[in-house]
């Protein structure tokens, strides 16, 4: 049965920098956006919330959603990660509340771009829709809930 995986990304924007979160996997250091993946009893917007708070200890709002992305990893793996936009005012501290982050950095799109110890190539892409200035209303991806009667 096919059955993605639903996860959940910031792009966090502060004073021209990037919040990226270091992790290692397999003995590597590497990037990625805040991310995780959605939980049942979430909506999009508030997984997005929760991992950017679990992942960097910053409590922020997403004020946009970016695009959604279709993607196959390498290991057959399909993923449709939503992504976010939070602006900040400034770099703030982080504080990683999730054991798997190891720590985070406030870099530059550059050095994102370049960077050879990226998680996903979904990082840098994340980062070029960022660039591209294109912003959608959170609105776009709606709660919907139904009375469930439990007739199906």
């Amino acid at each position: 049965m096919f059955k993605p995986h639903v996860t959940v990304a910031c792009v966090v924007h502060a004073q021209g920098k990037f919040l990226v979160v270091e992790e290692t996997i397999r003995g590597k250091a590497l990037w990625n956006q805040p991310a995780g993946h959605l939980e049942a009893d979430e909506t999009l917007l508030q997984a997005a919330k929760r991992e950017l708070w679990e992942e960097t200890g910053i409590h922020a709002e997403p004020q946009h959603f970016i695009r959604m992305h279709q993607w196959l990893a390498p290991d057959h793996t399909p993923f449709l990660r939503f992504l976010f936009a939070v602006e900040l005012n400034e770099m703030c501290a982080t504080e990683p509340h999730d054991s798997d982050i190891d720590c985070c950095h406030w870099v530059t799109a550059d050095e994102i771009l370049n960077a050879p110890n990226l998680r996903s190539p979904l990082v840098a892409e994340s980062i070029r829709c960022y660039q591209t200035g294109k912003r959608l209303p959170l609105e776009t991806i709606a709660e919907f809930n139904w009375p469930f009667t439990g007739d199906a």
